[in-house]
């Protein structure tokens, strides 16, 4: 029970990955809040599986895109927990990875990357000016940051989520370093493709089948194959870890 009396936070966690990390840190003891935006059904069913893992959850429905309803969140779960331990960004914009339906980098208008950006780096910074005065009180947070394996190998170019994800990384760096006396770590964890999950159930075999083909460990990521990568960097395991990223893509991206 490595995170037994840890309250962790983790944002868009209805469904995919998500819902995958909540799972993960309920069974290792944790208190889990289950951030969710439209689909409350799905929130409900999440933190059912927490409880019944041996955790304990709740769902808190919060665009994390504005500012307010991030503010009553975070005081929510300092009302009912009173503290937050790990904080996980994990909420995005709707995306879907379709090679065939993406828009080229000539036919992108600033529109579409300032919608990204909002969802990946607005979001975050958001929840992260929520969290910190509770944590720099405490001495002590960890807060990971999704990222993609696309901010160093555009493999299949997906400019307007590759460029917010890319800020994202240097924003959580700065973040690292700004925080690291008060005790606080910041890291990223970038997955590659990831399935299934909404986001990339369009894609196709083909696609997959090349992707496969030069992962070294020979297949794609399942949602459940990032949680201990998220778990290790919100553990103590890491507590000398901080303005990392840890990428999870089977050797996709070696660094």
């Amino acid at each position: 029970m490595k995170f037994k009396n840890k309250v962790v936070l983790v944002t868009g966690s209805s469904r995919g990955i998500g819902a995958s990390l909540a799972r993960g840190f309920a069974r290792e003891g944790a208190t889990v809040v289950v951030n969710y935006l439209q689909n409350k059904a799905a929130a409900e069913d999440v933190v059912t599986s927490c409880l019944e893992l041996g955790g304990d959850a709740w769902a808190i429905q919060a665009d994390v895109t504005n500012e307010q309803a991030v503010g009553e969140m975070v005081d929510e779960i300092l009302l009912e927990a009173g503290k937050i331990d790990i904080v996980v960004n994990n909420a995005l914009k709707s995306f879907v990875f379709d090679p065939d339906k993406r828009k080229l980098a000539w036919q992108l208008t600033w529109e579409d990357y300032q919608g990204q950006i909002d969802g990946a780096v607005h979001s975050a910074h958001n929840v992260c000016q929520a969290v910190l005065p509770a944590m720099k009180k405490q001495s002590k947070g960890s807060i990971i940051n999704m990222v993609s394996n696309l901010v160093e190998r555009p493999i299949i170019p997906y400019p307007e989520y590759t460029t917010a994800k890319t800020a994202l990384v240097g924003y959580s760096r700065n973040l690292a370093a700004e925080l690291g006396p008060f005790g606080i770590r910041v890291n990223c964890v970038a997955p590659g493709l990831v399935y299934p999950t909404d986001a990339s159930r369009d894609t196709k075999e083909e696609v997959k089948e090349m992707i496969i083909a030069q992962t070294p460990l020979r297949r794609l990521a399942s949602p459940s194959d990032i949680e201990g990568p998220v778990l290790f960097l919100a553990s103590d395991w890491s507590g000398f870890m901080t303005g990392q990223t840890l990428f999870v893509d089977g050797g996709l991206v070696m660094k």
